[in-house]
């Protein structure tokens, strides 16, 4: 019983730090809407270094950006490559929980290679002759509402008469905040990462409180609530679950340690299911001290979360040319580094 707690524990805090951390970047994307596009358009050097960087930022939200770029004509197939060998998916948030020091080396690694490695993706891409998506005026741009953010009047008119759903969300918001600050929830001492979850909940709180309805709807329940949050959790709670039987009752950590070839290839054949779950077994085998390094950056370049969800319902040709480019280079690489003893 006190392993399911422990385990329950963990899992509900990576999945608020998943939670805030999603959010943050949401309200960041609504803020700041249109720059991005007009930054990238008719600048191809930069699109490496965008795709990258949008890639490498926590969570689906840069990866489901370099997808809409891609499908509007925007980057060059190259640069999705390199976007999403750049992308980790919602376990960037859990490594930034759980080992946020090893987190930050992976996320500079995972860019670095996002940017060479998409204009290489180029390069052979036109010396094999190989066909890609040309052609993307069939899709229109989906333009989000203006966010018009600590408003006073329209403040004002929200909690005259609240709706249903803030009321939720700030008493919902209220109740973590307050376990986090009582250590029911996180970490159980004051350290600096009760402290950075305590910041992080101050902040989620002042988002929601001031938002827009439309915010509160499209962004928090439609996108990071209904579409992640039970699926980051779930994931959590069974990686965590497996591996902490496994650490405590099947010795897993000799098996790892004696079969660690099969473990890499499994963990890259994997990683190409696009969907952010399975990468998160190898997450927590890492967070333990059971696999290498090498293994979660070769799982980190080939795996993408959510990410190659959207370009799978406009062309399948280009998501398993996608895949397949990954997977070479994220063997290759996952190789060179445990050589080398990492």
């Amino acid at each position: 019983m006190m392993l399911i707690l422990n385990v329950v524990k963990q899992s509900l805090t990576i999945t608020l730090f998943v939670f805030v951390m999603m959010l943050i970047l949401d309200y960041i994307n609504v803020l700041s809407k249109g720059r991005i596009n007009s930054v990238i358009k008719g600048r191809q050097r930069l699109q490496y270094l965008v795709s990258a960087f949008l890639g490498a930022t926590p969570g689906c939200l840069g990866a489901f950006l370099n997808v809409s770029f891609y499908v509007h004509g925007l980057i060059s197939f190259g640069a999705l490559v390199g976007g999403m060998i750049a992308t980790s998916g919602d376990e960037a948030f859990v490594l930034l929980a759980m080992v946020p020091k090893q987190a930050l080396l992976l996320f500079v690694l995972l860019f670095v290679f996002g940017i060479v490695l998409g204009w290489l993706s180029d390069k052979i891409t036109v010396a094999l002759k190989l066909k890609t998506c040309k052609e993307c005026v069939l899709q229109t741009v989906h333009e989000n509402e203006e966010c018009s953010c600590f408003n006073k009047q329209a403040i004002v008119r929200s909690y005259n008469k609240p709706s249903s759903i803030r009321i939720l969300f700030i008493m919902g918001a209220a109740t973590i905040f307050i376990a986090v600050v009582l250590g029911l929830l996180g970490p159980s001492f004051w350290g600096w990462k009760r402290i950075t979850l305590v910041a992080l909940g101050a902040t989620a709180f002042g988002i929601i409180g001031t938002v827009p309805e439309h915010f509160l709807r499209e962004h928090i329940w439609q996108h990071i609530i209904k579409k992640h949050l039970a699926g980051v959790f779930l994931w959590s709670f069974t990686a965590i679950f497996i591996v902490e039987l496994g650490f405590n009752y099947w010795n897993l950590e000799e098996f790892v340690q004696q079969h660690m070839e099969w473990v890499g290839l499994i963990a890259v054949l994997l990683a190409i299911v696009p969907e952010s779950g399975p990468h998160m077994i190898f997450v927590m085998l890492y967070a333990r001290g059971l696999i290498p390094f090498s293994i979660l950056l070769a799982s980190s370049i080939v795996q993408d979360g959510h990410g190659m969800l959207p370009l799978l319902s406009y062309t399948i040709k280009d998501s398993i040319l996608i895949k397949i480019f990954n997977l070479v280079f994220g063997i290759i690489i996952g190789l060179a580094f445990y050589a080398a003893g990492y």
